[in-house]
């Protein structure tokens, strides 16, 4: 089920850029003929083609003239990149939890109802925090010393619950600018052939070749700095989470200790 709402979100975010584009394309209104009139011998040297070309329209000229089978493999790259990416945020935004507060609540629980009522208050808590608790409090008959190793051990299993998927994302971190590179070399070996199959060299025959391999070097940069963006942010959250659970897991023992004398 995360994985089906991962996949819509990045379809949905995918077609509303599309929908931006083409409004803007419809919005876009040819300028005035007298505006674009230019006096007798006056040259505009920062003119263009004179043509409003829309973004999307211009990705994908770019997108084919850098050759469908490298393009093709570099987005692939990025859809799956930005959907474990995704995936990996909606999970720890829903597994952050105001340990402050669960921690107040296991304590009152502990001494009005005693354990039975903590491991509820923590059953009904989400979060690596709340489930750290409810396996200290599994093992609370075995004294402290046998729960703080509990809390250990399944708090290592909650960090790589965590981390689950990153490798993915540091692979297409690593895949797209070697797609990309790999594009370039492919690009110059074509540029080759030409040269050798024309019999001269020619401007025409080199910038063929040359401009598809800037291209695909470019695209795997750009999907590989984008990658590189939501890697460090999801390393962030996971740090700021890890340092809760160690916090909240020494108050807990604490709370432990004081409720057994």
């Amino acid at each position: 089920m995360k994985k089906f709402f991962m996949f819509l979100a990045v379809a949905g975010a995918l077609t509303f850029s599309a929908n931006i584009a083409s409004a803007q394309d419809e919005n876009a209104a040819p300028a005035p003929a007298a505006e674009q009139a230019e006096a007798p011998g006056e040259v505009d040297l920062f003119a263009g083609s004179g043509e409003d070309i829309p973004l999307n329209q211009a990705l994908k000229t770019k997108f084919i003239e850098g050759g469908a089978g490298f393009m093709s493999l570099v987005l692939i790259c990025l859809i799956l990149g930005l959907a474990l990416s995704i995936e990996r945020i909606l999970y720890l935004a829903f597994s952050k939890t105001n340990t402050v507060k669960l921690l107040e609540n296991v304590e009152k629980a502990l001494a009005e109802g005693g354990v039975e009522k903590a491991k509820e208050v923590c059953r009904n808590t989400r979060g690596p925090v709340a489930s750290i608790f409810y396996q200290g409090l599994l093992r609370m008959d075995q004294g402290v010393d046998v729960v703080e190793k509990t809390i250990v051990s399944y708090g290592s299993v909650q960090m790589s619950l965590m981390e689950k998927g990153l490798s993915w994302i540091s692979l297409f971190i690593a895949l797209a600018p070697s797609l990309g590179f790999l594009g370039t070399v492919i690009g110059m070996i074509q540029a080759f052939d030409a040269i050798q199959a024309a019999g001269d060299i020619s401007p025409n025959v080199v910038a063929g070749g040359m401009k598809v391999a800037l291209i695909t070097t470019v695209g795997g940069l750009i999907v590989a700095m984008i990658l590189q963006v939501f890697y460090n942010y999801i390393l962030n959250k996971i740090d700021t989470i890890t340092i809760d659970m160690e916090d909240a897991s020494i108050r807990f023992v604490d709370a432990i200790t004081k409720y057994n004398k």
